[in-house]
Protein backbone atom coordinates (compact mmCIF):
# COMPACT_ATOMS: atom_id res chain seq x y z
CA UNK A 1 0.00 0.00 0.00
CA UNK A 2 1.46 3.58 -1.35
CA UNK A 3 -0.06 6.66 0.69
CA UNK A 4 -0.52 9.88 -0.63
CA UNK A 5 1.57 11.54 1.95
CA UNK A 6 3.75 11.23 5.02
CA UNK A 7 4.53 14.22 7.44
CA UNK A 8 8.04 13.27 8.78
CA UNK A 9 10.20 14.52 12.19
CA UNK A 10 7.57 16.76 13.33
CA UNK A 11 5.88 16.90 16.92
CA UNK A 12 2.55 16.06 17.19
CA UNK A 13 0.47 17.94 19.44
CA UNK A 14 -2.75 15.52 20.67
CA UNK A 15 -4.86 17.03 23.17
CA UNK A 16 -3.18 14.58 25.74
CA UNK A 17 0.35 16.71 24.87
CA UNK A 18 2.87 16.18 22.05
CA UNK A 19 4.11 12.99 20.52
CA UNK A 20 6.81 12.42 17.90
CA UNK A 21 4.99 10.63 15.43
CA UNK A 22 5.14 10.46 11.44
CA UNK A 23 1.29 11.22 10.12
CA UNK A 24 0.15 9.69 7.28
CA UNK A 25 -2.27 11.15 4.77
CA UNK A 26 -4.48 9.83 2.22
CA UNK A 27 -7.50 10.73 -0.32
CA UNK A 28 -6.99 14.07 1.89
CA UNK A 29 -7.99 12.29 5.35
CA UNK A 30 -5.45 11.18 7.79
CA UNK A 31 -4.79 7.45 8.61
CA UNK A 32 -2.66 7.26 11.26
CA UNK A 33 -0.03 8.27 13.49
CA UNK A 34 2.86 5.57 13.25
CA UNK A 35 6.45 5.56 14.32
CA UNK A 36 7.03 4.05 10.60
CA UNK A 37 7.79 5.29 7.79
CA UNK A 38 5.49 3.63 5.58
CA UNK A 39 5.53 3.71 1.74
CA UNK A 40 4.47 7.08 0.02
CA UNK A 41 4.27 9.56 -2.93
CA UNK A 42 5.49 12.63 -1.09
CA UNK A 43 7.58 13.12 1.91
CA UNK A 44 6.47 16.32 3.73
CA UNK A 45 9.40 17.07 6.06
CA UNK A 46 9.00 18.49 9.67
CA UNK A 47 12.22 19.09 10.57
CA UNK A 48 11.37 19.67 14.52
CA UNK A 49 8.51 21.79 13.56
CA UNK A 50 5.53 21.45 15.39
CA UNK A 51 2.01 20.08 13.63
CA UNK A 52 -1.12 20.93 15.02
CA UNK A 53 -4.76 20.51 13.64
CA UNK A 54 -5.59 22.83 11.49
CA UNK A 55 -6.59 26.24 12.84
CA UNK A 56 -10.28 27.59 12.10
CA UNK A 57 -10.70 31.66 12.30
CA UNK A 58 -13.89 31.83 13.48
CA UNK A 59 -15.04 35.40 12.43
CA UNK A 60 -14.01 36.53 9.08
CA UNK A 61 -15.40 39.71 7.25
CA UNK A 62 -14.85 39.53 3.27
CA UNK A 63 -17.16 40.04 0.27
CA UNK A 64 -18.07 43.47 1.80
CA UNK A 65 -15.49 46.34 0.58
CA UNK A 66 -14.26 43.44 -2.55
CA UNK A 67 -17.01 40.99 -3.92
CA UNK A 68 -16.88 37.58 -2.46
CA UNK A 69 -15.60 36.25 -6.51
CA UNK A 70 -12.62 38.53 -5.58
CA UNK A 71 -12.40 38.53 -1.57
CA UNK A 72 -12.53 34.89 -1.63
CA UNK A 73 -9.15 34.76 -3.35
CA UNK A 74 -7.50 37.17 -1.40
CA UNK A 75 -8.45 36.63 2.02
CA UNK A 76 -7.97 33.03 1.50
CA UNK A 77 -4.72 33.75 0.44
CA UNK A 78 -3.84 35.99 3.48
CA UNK A 79 -5.53 32.98 5.60
CA UNK A 80 -3.25 30.42 4.00
CA UNK A 81 0.08 32.04 4.85
CA UNK A 82 -1.18 32.78 7.84
CA UNK A 83 -1.86 28.75 8.86
CA UNK A 84 -5.59 29.09 8.75
CA UNK A 85 -7.13 25.87 7.51
CA UNK A 86 -10.65 27.02 7.48
CA UNK A 87 -12.39 30.44 7.15
CA UNK A 88 -15.74 31.32 8.70
CA UNK A 89 -17.49 34.09 6.98
CA UNK A 90 -19.78 36.52 8.55
CA UNK A 91 -22.46 36.69 5.68
CA UNK A 92 -24.35 40.15 5.48
CA UNK A 93 -26.98 40.20 3.52
CA UNK A 94 -29.91 42.97 3.31
CA UNK A 95 -32.47 41.16 0.96
CA UNK A 96 -34.06 37.92 1.93
CA UNK A 97 -31.90 34.58 1.63
CA UNK A 98 -34.10 33.19 -0.81
CA UNK A 99 -33.29 35.82 -3.52
CA UNK A 100 -29.32 36.64 -2.67
CA UNK A 101 -27.88 33.67 -0.92
CA UNK A 102 -27.69 31.22 -3.62
CA UNK A 103 -25.98 33.38 -5.68
CA UNK A 104 -22.93 34.51 -2.97
CA UNK A 105 -22.67 30.65 -2.49
CA UNK A 106 -21.91 29.97 -6.23
CA UNK A 107 -19.21 32.63 -6.55
CA UNK A 108 -17.71 31.16 -3.15
CA UNK A 109 -17.39 28.05 -4.32
CA UNK A 110 -14.67 27.85 -6.89
CA UNK A 111 -12.85 30.57 -5.38
CA UNK A 112 -11.13 29.61 -1.95
CA UNK A 113 -7.43 28.29 -1.27
CA UNK A 114 -8.65 27.21 1.80
CA UNK A 115 -12.00 25.68 3.32
CA UNK A 116 -14.47 27.83 4.44
CA UNK A 117 -18.20 27.65 6.24
CA UNK A 118 -20.43 30.58 6.98
CA UNK A 119 -22.72 32.24 10.00
CA UNK A 120 -25.94 33.88 8.20
CA UNK A 121 -26.29 37.10 9.97
CA UNK A 122 -30.11 38.21 10.90
CA UNK A 123 -31.43 41.47 10.77
CA UNK A 124 -35.40 41.36 9.35
CA UNK A 125 -38.37 39.36 10.19
CA UNK A 126 -38.35 37.69 7.08
CA UNK A 127 -34.81 36.56 7.23
CA UNK A 128 -36.00 34.72 10.61
CA UNK A 129 -38.70 33.15 8.62
CA UNK A 130 -35.94 31.64 5.89
CA UNK A 131 -33.14 30.72 8.67
CA UNK A 132 -34.19 27.08 7.55
CA UNK A 133 -33.49 27.43 3.95
CA UNK A 134 -30.07 29.14 5.14
CA UNK A 135 -29.45 25.31 7.68
CA UNK A 136 -30.85 23.70 4.09
CA UNK A 137 -27.94 24.92 2.11
CA UNK A 138 -25.25 24.18 4.99
CA UNK A 139 -25.22 27.70 7.20
CA UNK A 140 -26.09 26.14 10.72
CA UNK A 141 -25.20 29.45 12.95
CA UNK A 142 -26.50 32.76 12.55
CA UNK A 143 -25.08 35.88 13.80
CA UNK A 144 -26.73 39.05 15.90
CA UNK A 145 -25.73 42.82 15.93
CA UNK A 146 -26.99 44.54 19.00
CA UNK A 147 -25.31 46.64 17.85
CA UNK A 148 -27.23 47.99 15.28
CA UNK A 149 -30.23 49.88 15.72
CA UNK A 150 -31.43 53.58 15.90
CA UNK A 151 -29.13 56.29 15.05
CA UNK A 152 -26.30 53.76 14.80
CA UNK A 153 -28.07 51.08 12.52
CA UNK A 154 -25.18 51.90 9.60
CA UNK A 155 -24.04 49.14 8.19
CA UNK A 156 -22.12 47.85 4.67
CA UNK A 157 -23.86 44.77 3.58
CA UNK A 158 -22.11 42.03 1.53
CA UNK A 159 -21.91 43.18 -2.32
CA UNK A 160 -23.43 41.32 -4.71
CA UNK A 161 -20.75 39.02 -6.87
CA UNK A 162 -19.05 40.31 -9.71
CA UNK A 163 -20.02 44.45 -8.77
CA UNK A 164 -18.35 46.48 -6.65
CA UNK A 165 -20.23 48.82 -5.56
CA UNK A 166 -20.41 49.36 -1.73
CA UNK A 167 -23.82 48.35 -0.58
CA UNK A 168 -24.77 51.20 2.49
CA UNK A 169 -27.76 49.81 4.50
CA UNK A 170 -29.69 50.89 7.65
CA UNK A 171 -30.50 48.06 10.22
CA UNK A 172 -32.92 48.15 13.26
CA UNK A 173 -31.76 45.02 15.35
CA UNK A 174 -34.78 45.44 18.43
CA UNK A 175 -34.51 43.03 21.13
CA UNK A 176 -37.92 41.57 19.54
CA UNK A 177 -35.66 40.43 16.30
CA UNK A 178 -32.93 39.24 18.81
CA UNK A 179 -35.65 36.83 20.80
CA UNK A 180 -37.16 35.63 17.62
CA UNK A 181 -33.38 34.83 16.30
CA UNK A 182 -33.19 33.17 19.50
CA UNK A 183 -35.62 31.05 19.33
CA UNK A 184 -35.83 30.22 16.10
CA UNK A 185 -32.12 29.43 16.04
CA UNK A 186 -32.88 27.01 19.40
CA UNK A 187 -35.87 25.60 16.93
CA UNK A 188 -33.52 24.94 14.22
CA UNK A 189 -30.57 23.26 16.71
CA UNK A 190 -28.48 26.23 15.54
CA UNK A 191 -25.78 27.76 18.37
CA UNK A 192 -26.14 31.94 17.38
CA UNK A 193 -23.33 34.51 17.50
CA UNK A 194 -23.89 37.91 19.42
CA UNK A 195 -22.65 41.39 19.23
CA UNK A 196 -23.31 42.43 22.63
CA UNK A 197 -23.21 46.27 22.82
CA UNK A 198 -26.86 47.75 23.23
CA UNK A 199 -27.40 50.35 21.02
CA UNK A 200 -29.47 52.63 22.23
CA UNK A 201 -26.76 53.39 24.86
CA UNK A 202 -23.81 53.43 22.19
CA UNK A 203 -26.15 55.67 20.15
CA UNK A 204 -26.26 58.62 23.19
CA UNK A 205 -22.45 57.69 24.70
CA UNK A 206 -20.95 58.89 20.73
CA UNK A 207 -23.71 61.57 20.43
CA UNK A 208 -22.15 62.69 23.97
CA UNK A 209 -18.88 62.64 22.83
CA UNK A 210 -19.37 64.27 19.54
CA UNK A 211 -20.98 67.13 21.33
CA UNK A 212 -17.79 67.37 23.60
CA UNK A 213 -15.99 67.58 20.81
CA UNK A 214 -13.60 64.50 22.24
CA UNK A 215 -11.63 62.45 19.22
CA UNK A 216 -9.14 59.56 19.41
CA UNK A 217 -9.64 55.56 20.14
CA UNK A 218 -9.91 56.37 24.41
CA UNK A 219 -13.17 58.58 23.20
CA UNK A 220 -14.39 55.81 21.27
CA UNK A 221 -13.72 53.68 24.08
CA UNK A 222 -15.93 55.53 26.85
CA UNK A 223 -18.50 56.08 24.36
CA UNK A 224 -19.33 52.41 23.66
CA UNK A 225 -18.36 51.44 27.43
CA UNK A 226 -18.13 48.01 28.59
CA UNK A 227 -21.17 48.56 30.53
CA UNK A 228 -23.03 48.65 27.23
CA UNK A 229 -21.29 45.34 26.54
CA UNK A 230 -22.85 43.93 30.07
CA UNK A 231 -26.12 45.55 29.34
CA UNK A 232 -26.51 43.46 26.00
CA UNK A 233 -24.73 40.10 26.75
CA UNK A 234 -27.72 40.07 29.95
CA UNK A 235 -30.55 40.40 27.67
CA UNK A 236 -29.70 38.06 25.05
CA UNK A 237 -28.77 35.69 27.65
CA UNK A 238 -32.31 35.89 29.23
CA UNK A 239 -33.17 34.67 25.38
CA UNK A 240 -30.97 32.18 25.37
CA UNK A 241 -32.35 30.44 28.50
CA UNK A 242 -36.10 30.81 27.92
CA UNK A 243 -35.77 28.95 24.44
CA UNK A 244 -32.73 27.10 25.92
CA UNK A 245 -30.43 27.99 23.01
CA UNK A 246 -26.86 28.28 22.57
CA UNK A 247 -25.02 31.86 22.63
CA UNK A 248 -21.86 32.57 21.36
CA UNK A 249 -20.44 35.58 21.95
CA UNK A 250 -18.32 37.11 19.72
CA UNK A 251 -15.24 39.66 19.83
CA UNK A 252 -15.06 40.19 23.89
CA UNK A 253 -12.43 42.29 24.97
CA UNK A 254 -13.27 43.63 28.41
CA UNK A 255 -13.16 42.80 31.97
CA UNK A 256 -16.75 43.60 32.79
CA UNK A 257 -18.10 41.24 29.63
CA UNK A 258 -16.19 38.52 30.84
CA UNK A 259 -17.87 38.95 34.47
CA UNK A 260 -20.98 39.50 33.20
CA UNK A 261 -20.90 35.76 31.27
CA UNK A 262 -19.65 34.32 34.27
CA UNK A 263 -22.99 35.88 35.95
CA UNK A 264 -24.84 34.51 33.23
CA UNK A 265 -23.39 31.17 33.03
CA UNK A 266 -24.01 30.77 36.66
CA UNK A 267 -27.42 31.24 35.67
CA UNK A 268 -27.71 28.60 33.19
CA UNK A 269 -27.70 30.44 29.88
CA UNK A 270 -25.26 27.78 27.23
CA UNK A 271 -22.64 29.93 26.37
CA UNK A 272 -19.40 30.01 24.55
CA UNK A 273 -16.82 33.00 24.25
CA UNK A 274 -14.76 34.25 21.68
CA UNK A 275 -11.90 36.88 21.63
CA UNK A 276 -9.54 38.74 19.10
CA UNK A 277 -6.10 39.03 18.89
CA UNK A 278 -6.01 43.07 19.21
CA UNK A 279 -7.84 42.40 22.83
CA UNK A 280 -4.94 40.33 24.03
CA UNK A 281 -2.26 42.64 21.80
CA UNK A 282 -3.41 46.51 21.63
CA UNK A 283 -5.03 49.41 24.65
CA UNK A 284 -6.09 52.60 23.60
CA UNK A 285 -3.50 54.06 25.77
CA UNK A 286 -0.93 52.85 24.01
CA UNK A 287 -2.55 53.38 20.28
CA UNK A 288 -1.71 56.46 18.34
CA UNK A 289 -4.24 57.39 15.27
CA UNK A 290 -7.52 55.31 14.09
CA UNK A 291 -6.36 52.51 12.61
CA UNK A 292 -7.36 50.22 15.38
CA UNK A 293 -10.89 51.53 15.84
CA UNK A 294 -13.10 48.56 15.80
CA UNK A 295 -16.41 47.55 17.38
CA UNK A 296 -16.34 47.00 20.37
CA UNK A 297 -13.57 49.17 21.19
CA UNK A 298 -10.20 48.48 22.36
CA UNK A 299 -9.92 48.73 25.97
CA UNK A 300 -7.28 49.39 28.44
CA UNK A 301 -4.44 47.57 29.57
CA UNK A 302 -5.87 46.10 32.50
CA UNK A 303 -8.77 44.59 30.19
CA UNK A 304 -5.99 43.42 28.44
CA UNK A 305 -4.84 41.66 31.07
CA UNK A 306 -8.11 40.26 32.18
CA UNK A 307 -8.66 38.82 28.72
CA UNK A 308 -5.21 36.98 28.97
CA UNK A 309 -6.18 35.17 32.60
CA UNK A 310 -9.25 34.67 31.18
CA UNK A 311 -7.85 32.77 28.58
CA UNK A 312 -5.37 30.77 30.40
CA UNK A 313 -7.88 29.76 32.47
CA UNK A 314 -10.14 28.50 29.15
CA UNK A 315 -13.11 30.81 30.38
CA UNK A 316 -12.80 31.68 26.54
CA UNK A 317 -13.16 29.11 23.51
CA UNK A 318 -11.82 30.15 20.88
CA UNK A 319 -9.79 33.27 18.70
CA UNK A 320 -11.78 35.04 15.84
CA UNK A 321 -9.85 37.71 14.13
CA UNK A 322 -12.81 39.67 13.13
CA UNK A 323 -10.96 40.16 10.25
CA UNK A 324 -11.79 43.21 8.07
CA UNK A 325 -10.42 43.12 4.45
CA UNK A 326 -11.03 46.79 3.69
CA UNK A 327 -8.59 49.94 3.08
CA UNK A 328 -7.06 52.42 3.92
CA UNK A 329 -8.42 55.12 1.59
CA UNK A 330 -11.87 53.89 3.11
CA UNK A 331 -11.08 53.32 6.50
CA UNK A 332 -9.43 56.93 7.08
CA UNK A 333 -11.90 58.52 5.16
CA UNK A 334 -12.45 61.48 7.94
CA UNK A 335 -10.31 63.37 9.97
CA UNK A 336 -11.55 62.40 13.39
CA UNK A 337 -12.10 58.99 15.16
CA UNK A 338 -16.04 59.08 14.20
CA UNK A 339 -15.74 59.02 10.42
CA UNK A 340 -13.04 56.63 10.31
CA UNK A 341 -13.95 53.04 9.42
CA UNK A 342 -14.29 50.27 12.30
CA UNK A 343 -12.61 47.03 11.68
CA UNK A 344 -9.05 45.88 10.55
CA UNK A 345 -7.72 42.84 9.04
CA UNK A 346 -6.12 40.34 10.39
CA UNK A 347 -6.26 36.88 9.23
CA UNK A 348 -2.84 36.07 8.30
CA UNK A 349 -1.32 37.72 12.21
CA UNK A 350 -3.77 35.56 14.64
CA UNK A 351 -1.21 32.24 15.26
CA UNK A 352 2.16 34.27 15.18
CA UNK A 353 0.41 36.61 17.92
CA UNK A 354 -0.61 33.79 19.58
CA UNK A 355 2.45 32.19 19.41
CA UNK A 356 4.38 35.26 20.05
CA UNK A 357 2.89 36.04 23.22
CA UNK A 358 1.22 33.75 24.33
CA UNK A 359 2.68 30.30 23.91
CA UNK A 360 6.23 31.70 23.50
CA UNK A 361 5.65 33.73 26.96
CA UNK A 362 4.29 30.84 29.07
CA UNK A 363 0.70 32.16 28.93
CA UNK A 364 -1.21 29.43 26.94
CA UNK A 365 0.39 25.59 26.08
CA UNK A 366 0.36 24.34 22.93
CA UNK A 367 -2.55 22.00 23.52
CA UNK A 368 -4.57 25.54 24.53
CA UNK A 369 -3.41 26.47 21.39
CA UNK A 370 -4.99 23.90 19.65
CA UNK A 371 -8.11 24.13 21.58
CA UNK A 372 -8.42 27.96 21.23
CA UNK A 373 -7.73 27.67 17.39
CA UNK A 374 -9.22 24.81 16.40
CA UNK A 375 -10.77 21.81 18.39
CA UNK A 376 -12.89 24.38 20.25
CA UNK A 377 -14.73 26.15 17.19
CA UNK A 378 -15.18 22.75 15.63
CA UNK A 379 -17.06 21.11 18.01
CA UNK A 380 -19.03 24.05 18.77
CA UNK A 381 -19.98 24.97 15.22
CA UNK A 382 -20.81 20.87 13.71
CA UNK A 383 -17.26 20.55 11.86
CA UNK A 384 -15.87 18.22 14.57
CA UNK A 385 -14.79 15.73 14.45
CA UNK A 386 -13.37 16.12 10.46
CA UNK A 387 -11.78 19.32 11.46
CA UNK A 388 -10.12 20.37 14.43
CA UNK A 389 -8.37 16.90 15.23
CA UNK A 390 -5.95 14.43 13.99
CA UNK A 391 -7.50 12.00 14.67
CA UNK A 392 -7.52 8.63 11.81
CA UNK A 393 -10.73 9.76 8.99
CA UNK A 394 -10.41 12.95 10.07
CA UNK A 395 -9.69 15.89 6.93
CA UNK A 396 -6.00 16.15 6.44
CA UNK A 397 -5.90 20.17 8.14
CA UNK A 398 -2.30 20.42 9.57
CA UNK A 399 -0.56 23.51 9.75
CA UNK A 400 2.72 23.15 10.57
CA UNK A 401 4.87 25.85 13.04
CA UNK A 402 8.32 26.83 13.43
CA UNK A 403 8.36 28.61 17.34
CA UNK A 404 11.85 29.88 16.56
CA UNK A 405 10.91 31.76 13.14
CA UNK A 406 11.60 35.40 13.85
CA UNK A 407 9.90 37.61 11.22
CA UNK A 408 8.44 40.86 11.39
CA UNK A 409 5.10 41.92 10.28
CA UNK A 410 4.15 44.07 6.91
CA UNK A 411 0.72 43.81 5.38
CA UNK A 412 2.44 42.40 1.95
CA UNK A 413 3.26 39.60 3.57
CA UNK A 414 -0.53 37.79 3.30
CA UNK A 415 -1.27 39.03 -0.30
CA UNK A 416 -4.76 40.42 0.61
CA UNK A 417 -7.28 43.02 0.07
CA UNK A 418 -5.93 45.42 2.67
CA UNK A 419 -3.28 47.72 2.03
CA UNK A 420 -1.97 48.14 6.04
CA UNK A 421 -1.98 46.24 8.75
CA UNK A 422 -2.22 47.54 12.90
CA UNK A 423 0.92 45.30 13.71
CA UNK A 424 2.88 46.69 10.98
CA UNK A 425 6.48 46.50 11.98
CA UNK A 426 6.44 44.09 14.86
CA UNK A 427 8.32 41.20 15.00
CA UNK A 428 7.26 38.39 16.13
CA UNK A 429 8.54 34.48 17.12
CA UNK A 430 6.76 31.74 16.35
CA UNK A 431 5.35 31.41 12.51
CA UNK A 432 3.33 28.82 10.39
CA UNK A 433 5.23 27.82 7.87
CA UNK A 434 3.30 25.23 6.27
CA UNK A 435 -0.46 24.64 5.70
CA UNK A 436 -2.16 21.53 4.64
CA UNK A 437 -5.49 21.80 3.79
CA UNK A 438 -7.25 18.32 2.94
CA UNK A 439 -3.76 16.71 1.92
CA UNK A 440 -3.35 19.84 -0.12
CA UNK A 441 0.26 21.57 0.51
CA UNK A 442 -1.54 24.90 -0.09
CA UNK A 443 0.90 27.47 1.55
CA UNK A 444 5.23 26.86 2.29
CA UNK A 445 7.10 29.30 3.90
CA UNK A 446 4.86 32.55 3.31
CA UNK A 447 4.30 31.75 -0.38
CA UNK A 448 0.84 30.67 -1.62
CA UNK A 449 1.65 26.97 -3.84
CA UNK A 450 -1.60 25.31 -3.93
CA UNK A 451 -4.58 25.45 -6.35
CA UNK A 452 -7.19 27.78 -6.15
CA UNK A 453 -10.52 26.96 -5.70
CA UNK A 454 -9.10 24.18 -3.42
CA UNK A 455 -11.24 25.40 -0.54
CA UNK A 456 -14.61 23.75 -0.10
CA UNK A 457 -17.53 24.75 2.20
CA UNK A 458 -17.51 22.77 5.32
CA UNK A 459 -20.38 20.37 5.57
CA UNK A 460 -21.35 21.23 9.33
CA UNK A 461 -23.54 18.76 11.93
CA UNK A 462 -26.43 20.23 13.62
CA UNK A 463 -26.46 18.27 16.80
CA UNK A 464 -29.36 19.82 19.55
CA UNK A 465 -26.91 20.98 22.07
CA UNK A 466 -27.40 18.71 25.93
Amino acid sequence: MTYDAVIVDSHVILPQGMVDKNIIIDEGKIIGLTNDLPACDTKIHGNGLISVPGPIDTHVHYGVYSPINEAAKTESHAAAIGGITTMMRMLRLGDPFSSSLQAQLDAASQNHYVDYAIHASIFTPQQINEMNLCVDKGITSFKIYMNLGGEIGHVYMDMPPNSSKLVAANVDVTDEIVEQTVKTAASLGCPVLVHAEDYESCGCGIQTAREKKQDGLSAWSESRSPEFEAKAIKTVSKFGRDYDCVVYFVHIGSEQALKQIQEERKLGTKIFVETCPHYLTLSYEKQNGYLAKVMPPIRTENDQKAVWDALSTNQIDTIGTDHVANQLKLKLDGDDVWSALAGFPGIGTVLPILLNDGVNQNRITLEQFVQFTSQNAAQIFGMFPHKGTLEKNSDADVTMIDLKKEKKVTSELFGGFSDYIVYEGRNLKGWPVKTIVRGELIAEDFEVIGKLGHGQLVKRNISKNS
